[in-house]
């Protein structure tokens, strides 16, 4: 019986499949491509392959073993890249921060995760020792990314790079984890969704089949890599496909562009807030598009008189829809190219690896045409949030992940999302759907950018509110916003109030964070305007 464990062991280590043996069989078959083009660096698959394989070397060197957990803190760069596929040679468990996060919250994600290992950039040092300093924990190593300054205390994450330490061969399981992908937090204090290779690859394998993505593909990253729909939504199936990445460290409109025609970009991802800044940028018709063939949009939804403005002005282009959430690693249903002009606004229908379904408060799956909450089954699936059994229990009640969402399907099988539970809007006793209200106000030609969230309000509990960014030259006012919602909504949908600001605050996702704008507006609906309002709403009613 003994002679039967080596072969078992074996067996095992012939059927590996994690996300670095992805990137280690992209290598063999394509060595000499173009990997990542960062800044200067020009990185084939061999040396990314290679590098790699050092820095999981360097970190073993350094005590880390399997399922420590790596914090990395930093903007888009080739080293993440490396990070991320280092980790999880050795079966370690990668934490991306959000960069724009306070030291705080850096330290709450730092103290939940327990990190070994903490990675970032010059221009975040400070924020990461104020936060290792509420963690007070000590570390295997620490590491500065490009450090050109001394940092005491710190190593060059350069030097990690130098051959000498050997990785050792560690077999990664399907279900061993790989990652902790932190939630936005833009309604609560983030939670940590717990994702295995198993989730990722099936994940990477439905993008690829519905997204129509190939080897040829020249992809263009500017979204934050700490957030998985850059990093396993395209980063992920171009390195699995042996596509070619272009990295740029931040969301510049201009800089976007310059990079499409530059380096022949194919392919690009973004929310809906960049895709508008591209249209509004004065380059926009100045610069060569002409390689551009497919686009994605997701992270929020893209207003109808936005797509038909991308439609027209980049009429070579086929769009794609991601709907998902960060537990599904991220992707859950996908609209394709040929459904966006006869479905605009819908999320598509559920990818190669998901299962969807709407479901009502008794967990009963609804019918067609039918609004309940969306919930999902599939490989894709979080392994659980980190150390937090009882969200964990909540989320998979009755065998199915429940997204927070609420939509229905139509009787073709595509899922439109009406809201997220939590911004359904109780106003008066009458439901009203954020974005319904949103959509409205996106076809006032002076609109530029829209966020409507329920406020507190003395008489009708919740108010729907308003906050609008005019497009350049434009003027608004507030009565012209109700004039025009009017013409549109019934009147208890109408935003009872209407605040016109310059801009609306983000996570550099690109996803409005709706919970800073209720914190500045929750005192807007007062008792001083409290009569009028109340009259005015009686009205409309």
């Amino acid at each position: 019986m003994n002679d039967s464990v080596p072969v078992i062991d074996d067996v095992i280590s012939a059927r590996r499949h994690s996300v670095a043996d992805v990137l280690h069989r992209t290598a063999r078959r394509v060595p000499t491509k173009t990997a990542l083009v960062s800044g200067d660096r020009v990185i084939d698959y061999r040396e990314l392959d290679t590098s790699v394989d050092v820095v999981a070397g360097a970190l073993h060197a350094r005590g880390v073993r399997r399922g420590d957990r790596v914090a990395i803190l930093s903007r888009n760069n080739w080293q993440f890249v490396v990070l991320t596929y280092a980790t999880a040679r050795l079966g370690v468990i990668l934490v991306p921060i959000n960069f724009m996060l306070t030291a705080d919250e850096i330290a709450f994600i730092l103290g939940n995760s327990e990190i070994a290992v903490m990675v970032t950039e010059p221009a975040f040092v400070p924020a990461a020792e104020r936060a290792l300093a509420v963690y007070d924990r000590p570390l295997a190593a620490r590491a500065v990314i490009g450090a050109t300054d001394d940092h005491t205390g710190w190593e060059p994450f350069e030097s990690w790079l130098r051959v000498g330490d050997v990785a050792p061969d560690v077999v990664v399981g399907d279900d061993d984890p790989v990652r902790i992908m932190y939630t936005s937090g833009t309604e609560s204090r983030p939670k940590g969704a717990l994702l295995s290779n198993r989730a990722l690859i099936a994940q990477y394998t439905s993008c690829i089949i519905d997204g129509g993505m190939a080897s040829e593909d020249v992809d263009l990253h500017t979204l934050p890599l700490y957030h998985c729909a850059q990093l396993d939504c395209f980063l992920g199936p171009d390195i699995y496909l042996g596509a070619t990445s272009i990295i740029l460290p931040a969301p510049d409109p201009d800089k976007i562009l310059a990079a499409i025609e530059t380096h022949g970009v194919t392919k690009f991802f973004a929310p809906p807030t960049v895709w508008i800044s591209l249209l509004r940028s004065p380059n926009f018709d100045r610069t060569d598009l002409s390689s551009l063939r497919k686009g994605y949009y997701g992270a929020s939804a893209m207003p109808a008189e936005v797509l038909r403005e991308i439609l027209e002005r980049l009429p070579d282009v086929r769009l794609w829809n991601f709907y998902g959430q960060t537990e599904l690693a991220p992707v859950a249903t996908i609209l394709g190219p040929d459904d966006q002009v006869s479905h605009p606004g819908s999320a598509g229908r559920p990818v190669l690896n998901v299962e969807t379904v709407v479901v009502d408060e008794n967990n009963t799956v609804l019918p067609v045409g039918e609004i309940g909450e969306v919930a999902h089954r599939s490989p894709q699936a979080t392994l659980g949030y980190w150390r937090d059994p009882a969200r964990t229990s909540e989320a998979f009640r009755g065998g199915w992940f429940h997204s927070g969402d609420l939509g229905y399907f139509d009787a073709d099988g595509r899922l439109s999302i009406v809201d997220r539970k939590k911004d359904m809007i109780k106003s008066g006793g009458e439901n009203v759907a954020s974005r319904e209200v949103e959509e409205a106000i996106y076809l006032h030609p002076g609109v530029a950018e829209v966020a409507v969230f329920a406020i507190a309000h003395p008489k009708w509990v919740e108010a729907v509110c308003a906050v609008v960014v005019a497009k350049p030259g434009t003027v608004l006012d507030e009565a012209s916003v109700r004039a025009h919602c009017s013409k549109r909504l019934a009147g208890f949908k109408i935003p009872k109030h209407v605040v016109i600001v310059d801009s609306l605050p983000k996570n550099p996702s690109g996803k409005i964070l709706k919970r800073d704008l209720r914190t500045t507006f929750a005192d807007l609906a007062t008792a001083a305007d409290l009569a009028t309002t109340a009259d005015l709403a009686t009205t409309e009613r």
